[in-house]
């Protein structure tokens, strides 16, 4: 074996060469500095639509972002060929943090989270009265959701045309949830029902979720007429919309800053990922109320101190019976 003193020439060195021809591996990652702002619209098999100051292009995730997920709504810094043109291909080299994330998992007990969309501040839950049948169930779920992602809820009934809205408004009146009512006959026929559903989003970043079939997509096709989704029809059989929606997609309001965002209709919304005790955050009346409350208390048990506070005239009963019934579909599926 040979053997090197300690004056040793550069040329007695053996130097492995790289087999691969490629540079050696190194833990120093750019920065970026000079990366564009973008905000992604859409995602198709892996594909980005990134907005990019006026245009649009096409993006993918960078290598290095590893298993950081990018999901629509998200603000990224992109490098590449920003043009635009036919056939080109940008790189995401970083997601910015994220002011909101709207979650679901597909059951109660799917540990797995999946992000719906991120940087949303108002959660649009979409319900026809008839046709199909309003779920009550999927509506609280929805709304336990949007309270614990800091999202401000909006109720949008669709289809008055075929059933009173008195009923369903009067189940949500205690929440205090803004509401709009719109008929097929308005959003066919002119902008009236547009007009009210657009005041409730102007500035803001809404997204829309609702059961297949509630009218989710025709009413964003009014409030954005230049890109008209496709929709479908109810099954007479079974009473279910078919899903005509694949992916989220997030649309700008015409002369307005604001944003929408349709998602796919959802038969489920998995509540796995919310923390019960963050839902009483959006219940400011009955908080206080909380601080008598044992350690780990579900606020529907026997020594709650909530029923106290109710009964002292600090809140309105309504109110906490409102609270514990958005707290049990946490134990519930949507058809119990």
């Amino acid at each position: 074996m040979r053997r090197y003193g300690k004056h040793t020439d550069e040329d007695d060195v053996r130097v492995r060469p790289n087999r691969k021809g490629n540079r050696p591996r190194t833990n120093i990652r750019p920065k970026h500095e000079d990366a564009a702002e973008g905000f992604v619209l859409t995602i198709d098999r892996g594909r980005l639509t990134v907005l990019v100051e006026d245009r649009t292009i096409t993006a993918m995730k960078a290598r290095e972002l590893g298993r950081k997920g990018v999901v629509v709504g998200d603000r990224v810094a992109v490098v590449g060929d920003l043009s635009g043109d036919k056939d080109t291909l940008a790189r995401i080299v970083r997601v910015e943090e994220r002011s909101s994330v709207l979650r679901r998992t597909a059951d109660d007990d799917d540990p797995y989270e999946r992000v719906v969309v991120a940087n949303a501040d108002q959660l649009a839950i979409v319900t026809a009265l008839a046709d199909p049948e309003p779920r009550p169930r999927l509506i609280d779920r929805c709304l336990v959701a949007a309270f614990d992602a800091g999202l401000e809820p909006l109720l949008v009934l669709t289809k008055s045309d075929l059933a009173p809205a008195e009923e369903m408004l009067k189940t949500y009146e205690p929440l205090g949830v803004p509401f709009v009512v719109t008929s097929r006959d308005e959003l066919a026929d002119g902008d009236a029902a547009a007009d009210r559903v657009r005041e409730r989003l102007t500035d803001r970043i809404t997204v829309f979720v609702g059961h297949s079939g509630v009218g989710k997509t025709t009413l964003v096709n009014a409030l954005v007429p230049d890109h008209q989704r496709a929709t479908g029809r109810v099954n007479a059989v079974t009473g279910r919309g078919r899903h005509t929606t694949t992916s989220a997609l997030a649309l700008p309001l015409p002369d307005t800053k604001g944003w929408v965002i349709d998602t796919p209709g959802v038969r489920s919304f998995g509540l796995h990922h919310v923390d019960p005790a963050r839902v009483i955050n959006a219940f400011p009346d009955l908080e206080p109320g909380t601080e008598g409350c044992p350690r780990a208390c579900s606020h529907d048990e026997p020594d709650c101190a909530l029923d106290q506070w109710v009964a002292d005239g600090h809140a309105e009963p309504a109110r906490l019976y409102s609270l514990r019934r958005l707290l049990a579909t946490r134990e519930r599926r949507e058809g119990d």
